[in-house]
């Protein structure tokens, strides 16, 4: 059904209340994860000192980063480069190429794979999809950029129609 694809596999407030050592113990070797709104607002063009922390944090456990982000190229270039962390822009998510091609540029598995994301229609449905360990964050910001907002008001129907049907345990904050 396609909503079981919608569901992620864990739900958290932040990238920050993600547990690393837990990821290590679940044998994760490679984090793909969205840009905008998940690690900074969508019109922040740097990182924080927080994100850059949990970037190391993840490096010294030796688990691998990816942005993969639907952006353009001067957007996700300019976030990634500085830190030194690989990235894939334009990815078209949800379609499985960028997602694919982020697990073979790290030589990881899907199974070592988590993916991170804000939305239900891009990240964690392109990361169900091909059968990722799917997390999805509360959003950065409060605003979005135009396709984002129509997308948000369709994400807030189908979480609201999972958590009837009993697929959801949590209520997602908007």
């Amino acid at each position: 059904m396609f909503l079981q694809k919608l569901v992620p596999n864990q739900y958290v407030d932040s990238i920050h209340h993600i547990d690393i050592d837990q990821l290590k113990r679940n044998n994760v070797r490679a984090v793909i994860t969205d840009l905008d709104n998940t690690l900074v607002e969508w019109d922040r063009p740097e990182a924080t000192p927080e994100v850059v922390n949990w970037l190391k944090r993840l490096h010294d456990a030796g688990i691998q980063v990816t942005v993969v982000s639907n952006n353009g190229l001067s957007r996700v270039e300019r976030f990634c480069k500085p830190l030194n962390i690989g990235f894939i822009c334009a990815a078209r998510k949800p379609t499985n190429r960028a997602f694919l091609q982020a697990v073979r540029q790290m030589n990881v598995t899907i199974a070592e794979t988590v993916v991170i994301g804000d939305q239900l229609f891009t990240d964690v449905l392109g990361g169900n999809r091909l059968g990722f360990h799917t997390i999805l964050v509360v959003p950065v910001a409060q605003t979005d950029g135009f396709w984002t907002r129509f997308n948000r008001q369709m994400e807030r129907v189908a979480l609201i129609w999972m958590e009837r049907k009993g697929m959801v345990s949590w209520r997602r904050k908007t």
